[in-house]
Formats: structure tokens, C-alpha cells, sequence
């Protein structure tokens, strides 16, 4: 779904994008871990904590997820990251991002048409 870029000074760039996200409900109880792989808007293999394992996306992907999978440390390190990267920064962080609260405020105001002065 990405358009291409059409921009030529990006012709020969090459794109690497690596994303981690943590997915919280009800605060830590249900932890998911999300590690993204993209390249050239394409991800390409990731690893979920829902599923237990890496999954490739392309042939490439496909190779690297069974290369993972067969490493033991590397699922382990992975599996480990719902505790030493979600909920060890979910306590860190939610002073700031889930405890704040601002009251609304609301501003109206009359905004002129064109036919009027």
C-alpha cells in the first residue's frame, strides 16, 4: 500500500526501519511485544510475543524468521522483551503518559464568511 517515492534524490537510498512496540491492556497484565523489521517500506519478518516465534513476510524474511526461531538465546532475548523492554518502561514512563490528566477546554469563536466584511 505505500506509494513509491518519486523523489530522484531518494532513487538510490536504501530504507531500514526497525520498530518495537509495546501493546498494554489494563495496565501491565496483558503485555504484548511487537519487533518490526521494514525495508524499503516492507516489512519483511517480525517477532510477536503473542505468537512465540519470529514470522517472515517475504522469501528473505522467511529465511531470517527460521534462523531465529532455530537460536535459542535469540528467542529467549525476545521472549524476555514483554518484561525487560514493555513493562520495565511502561513503570518508568506512565507517570508522564497514562497517570497525566489535563481537564478539556473548549474555545468557540465567530469566524467571518466571505460575504461578509
Amino acid at each position: 500500500g505505500v506509494p513509491p517515492d518519486l523523489c530522484p534524490a531518494h532513487s538510490g537510498v536504501f530504507q531500514f526501519l526497525g520498530k518495537t512496540e509495546c501493546l498494554f491492556i489494563n495496565g501491565t497484565e496483558q503485555v504484548r511485544f511487537l519487533d518490526r523489521f521494514i525495508y524499503n517500506r516492507e516489512q519483511y519478518v517480525m517477532f510477536d510475543s503473542d505468537v512465540g516465534h519470529f514470522v517472515g513476510f517475504t522469501p528473505n524474511g522467511e529465511k531470517l524468521a527460521r534462523y531465529w526461531n532455530s537460536d535459542p538465546e535469540t528467542l529467549e532475548r525476545y521472549w524476555n522483551g514483554v518484561d525487560t523492554y514493555c513493562r520495565q518502561n511502561y513503570e518508568a514512563l506512565s507517570p508522564f503518559l497514562v497517570e497525566r490528566r489535563v481537564p478539556p477546554s473548549v474555545s468557540i469563536s465567530l469566524v467571518p464568511t466571505n460575504s461578509q466584511p
